[in-house]
């Protein structure tokens, strides 16, 4: 094996992360870029964030876009791998990293918070799995990032997010069967507790996540990109049709 593929295993790959302007979203850019890829990512409003991470990604050596693409908006989504392909030549990776977070009890959601929810995270990483699908060579990757919480549900008020993410499994599992002829592999990353700006370990509600855990700390976004960047590359060409759980033992 070459000195590039294994310090680059994704050399001359091109990925797209929605998302990716912050938080696991972010981390997960950087990742694959040092691995080698080209990197487009998504953002709804942070341009300036987006931008400081392309610029993080170029001074590195790799080729990197922002684009300003909302997931509720399905056709921003398609636009989004469209262009993805313009401007780097291909797509070899797709990560569906965006998601938004509704907390209520099923007395107090309502439906419209139901059908954005199910938008960004359930529709939009189908669209963008479709239209990523159709461009996709032989040996791609397909990776959704979604929640401990999909597999259970330890407090009340989480009933919506978890059910998008639910879906997502049952997702996972379709495509890995219908893309797998083709050796696109699909997969989904459930995180845990993860330090972002919109759970910090220090905030309200922190202790009595780490009170839940076999490993009391939050997860770090790295935790996570490090592993969707393993499922990226050679190492997970045999993994399809997962729900990898990384919690520090929360769903133990």
């Amino acid at each position: 094996m070459s000195s590039t593929s294994t310090q680059n295993p994704l050399h001359g790959k091109v990925a797209l992360v929605t998302g990716g302007s912050r938080g696991i979203g972010a981390a997960i850019v950087r990742h694959l870029a040092s691995a080698g890829a080209d990197v487009a990512l998504t953002y709804a409003r942070s341009a300036e964030k987006a931008l400081d991470v392309v610029a993080e990604v170029e001074a590195s050596g790799r080729r990197a876009i922002a684009i300003q693409a909302d997931n509720i908006d399905a056709e921003a989504v398609e636009a989004a791998v469209a262009e993805t392909v313009a401007s780097l030549g291909r797509l070899d990776i797709l990560v569906n990293s965006a998601g938004i977070w509704h907390a209520g009890t099923i007395d107090t959601v309502t439906l419209a918070q139901l059908d954005e929810v199910m938008s960004v995270n359930f529709r939009a990483p189908f669209v963008a799995a479709r239209a990523a699908a159709a461009v996709m060579p032989e040996g791609g990757r397909i990776i959704s990032i979604g929640s401990n919480l999909a597999d259970r549900v330890p407090f009340e008020g989480i009933g919506l997010y978890s059910a998008s993410k639910a879906a997502l499994v049952g997702l996972t599992r379709g495509l890995a069967r219908d893309l797998g002829p083709r050796g696109i592999t699909v997969n989904v990353v459930h995180p845990g507790s993860t330090e972002t700006d919109m759970n910090p370990a220090h905030g309200d509600g922190a202790d009595h996540q780490r009170n839940l855990m076999a490993i009391p700390r939050f997860g770090s976004p790295d935790d996570i990109a490090g592993l969707v960047a393993w499922l990226a590359g050679p190492q997970g060409r045999f993994v399809t049709g997962a729900a990898l759980t990384i919690d520090g033992g929360t769903n133990a």
